[in-house]
Formats: structure tokens, sequence, C-alpha cells
């Protein structure tokens, strides 16, 4: 799967878990890293939790596996480390304070809604 395909399939399957202010954030050209974040917001430690291990395990069952994880010690911020693309996992206060999105300003910003709710 592309980088940019995983993206996207991240950012469904965080909605599938109630995931709120999904941004994909295009780094290439901009860092040898990855090629994309994909952020995701939360409203609880409970639902961090369920976003996180819902996409490993679903993208576990497709054969795309997890080369590291960070944050489930104290559920503010988790990082799940696909290598083309780094999903994190933010409680709302924690994603204002680190501002992701304004260190990253001048990449190309993708924001997915659920087109459900529209």
């Amino acid at each position: 799967m592309e980088p940019h395909e995983l993206a996207h399939r991240i950012a469904r399957l965080g909605l599938e878990k109630k995931g709120k202010q999904i941004v994909l954030i295009d780094l290439r050209g901009l860092t040898g890293v990855t090629d994309f974040f994909v952020i995701i917001s939360a409203d609880s430690d409970p639902q961090i939790k369920a976003i996180s291990e819902h996409i490993t395990k679903e993208l576990r069952n497709e054969k795309i596996h997890l080369y590291h994880k960070e944050g489930f010690q104290s559920l503010k911020w988790v990082l799940l480390d696909f290598v083309d693309v780094v999903v994190h996992i933010f409680r709302n206060e924690t994603r204002e304070y680190y501002g992701l999105e304004r260190l990253w300003g001048d990449a190309k910003m993708e924001f997915v809604v659920d087109e459900q709710k529209r």
C-alpha cells in the first residue's frame, strides 16, 4: 500500500473509533523521517487506547506491521510508527500544547471528516 493510501486508511480507522480533527500532513520533500503524519484527537484516555489498538489490529490483519509505538504509559499522546506514516493520537489539550500543525505549517495538509456526519 502506498504511503498516501495508508494515511487515508489510518484516518478512516480513526473515524471508526470516533477520532476527531483528523489531519494528514504530507511531509514528502520536507523531511526524510517519514512521508505522512496522521494526527487524531480524542476526548479521553480510553478513547486514545481504543483508537490506537483498532488501527494496529486492523492494519496487522492487512499485513501492515507496526514498527514502533510510544505513549501507552500516560495515554496523553500515543505515537504509532508505520515507517512511511507516523500516527499521533492526542488528548485535545496535549495536541494544542505541542501544535504539530504549526511546526509543519509549510506542509500540505488534508483534513478528514466523517462523511456520515455532514
